[in-house]
Order: C-alpha cells, then structure tokens, then sequence
C-alpha cells in the first residue's frame, strides 16, 4: 500500500485543477490511519500545498499538515524527526499562513492554526503573528473558529511561561 500514496497525491494535485476531490478525501482517510506513508513523499507534498486552489483539496491538505505536525511536536515520534526537515517545515509554514489569513473554509483556517502553533514551538516569530492574526479575526469568526482561535491563544499564551 505504501507504493500508493505517490501516485495518488499527484491524482490530489491533478484533481485540484480540475475542481474535483475525491482522491483528496482518499488521502486524508489514508493519511489518519498511516501517516508514516507520506514520510518518503515530504518532497511532492511540500511543494505541492501551495498550489492548492479547491476548497474541496485544501481541507484534507490542512488536516494532513495538522497530523504531521502534532506527530513531530506534540508525540514527537523519533520516525517524523528523523524524516521531515526544515525546508518541509518552512514549506507547511508558509501554506498555513497563506490559508488563515485568506478567504478560506473554516476547517482549512482551523487545521492551519493548529498547525501553526505547533511550528511555533520551534520557529519562534510564529506565535506573535499568530497571536496577532488571531485576535484581529476572532470578531469576524464563525463560532467553530472563535473556538479554535481562543484555545490557540490560550496555548501561545502558557507557552510563554
């Protein structure tokens, strides 16, 4: 099954061009249940998220970018340390600001903050743009992401300490 996650993560990327989603949704199943599969494709994934343009792709994108993170810092598993570098990490960094601060879905918003915190607790001038991008949000925000936004802000905050 390993052999599968390459070709159809470039079957994500096709279908974002043509605004279609179901190998997307087949990743992020995927992706919930063998992160360790993408570990060899940190590469074309890395370099594939900015490209994302569909609603529909980007969600399961952001998700897997939650995974991989919460797997690097939050379980710190010696596998994802071993294999995701600083340029992948720079990479998810980038997309993540890209989709909070843009017109996006609230689960891609969600899954990117997430994310966002996590990379914070390595790349330091994270969590003040964070804490500002959040709180400049928070009043337009859907309660879903007022939620989310005010744990995140809570985290950077006892992260200070």
């Amino acid at each position: 099954m390993p052999e599968l996650v390459e070709p159809l993560l470039k079957e994500v990327f096709r279908q974002d061009k043509i605004n279609d989603f179901n190998a997307s949704w087949v990743f992020d199943h995927l992706m919930r249940k063998r992160l360790v599969f993408l570990l060899p494709h940190l590469e074309l994934f890395t370099k594939g998220l900015s490209t994302i343009a569909s609603e529909s792709c980007m969600r399961p994108m952001a998700h897997t970018c939650e995974l991989l993170t919460e797997a690097y810092y939050k379980e710190r598993l010696p596998i994802f340390a071993e294999n995701i570098t600083e340029k992948h990490l720079e990479r998810i960094v980038n997309t993540c600001f890209d989709w909070l601060i843009g017109e996006h879905k609230v689960a891609t918003k969600v899954f990117a903050m997430t994310s966002l915190f996590y990379l914070g607790l390595q790349f330091k001038w994270i969590h003040p743009e964070l804490q500002l991008v959040l709180e400049d949000s928070i009043p337009k925000g859907t309660v879903g992401y007022k939620n989310r936004a005010k744990k995140t802000l809570q985290a950077i905050k006892a992260n200070k300490r």
